[in-house]
């Protein structure tokens, strides 16, 4: 399962709107791919469609799409959202992350 802080939820239910989707049927598609500083990026964007091979979960009003592949690094993993100082966006909390580079956006196992 992957949850939605909220923080997150806040934001991506105005990001989603903004950009012309529904919160309450369209999808935070979230997966993985290769490279940044550590090795693996996080990926997030919305989406309308799912296909067959995807894990759909809803937490906390949001719904989230995760291809099989990209599950099995994020499983566990907590969206969040900051406004502060540092930069604002969101943020992966990922228990299976051994390291994470300094701004957040990869990570390696």
């Amino acid at each position: 399962m992957i949850k939605v802080a909220d923080k997150a939820k806040v934001e991506v239910t105005k990001l989603m709107k903004d950009d012309g989707y529904n919160p309450s049927s369209d999808f935070v598609r979230v997966g993985v791919k290769s490279g940044g500083c550590s090795g693996l990026s996080y990926d997030l964007k919305f989406d309308k469609m799912c296909s067959d091979s995807d894990k759909i979960f809803e937490h906390n009003g949001i719904k989230i799409a995760v291809d099989n592949k990209s599950f099995l690094y994020l499983v566990g993993t907590t969206l969040d959202f900051s406004g502060g100082l540092n930069g604002k966006g969101f943020v992966f909390i990922n228990p299976n992350a051994s390291r994470t580079c300094g701004c957040g956006e990869s990570f390696s196992l």
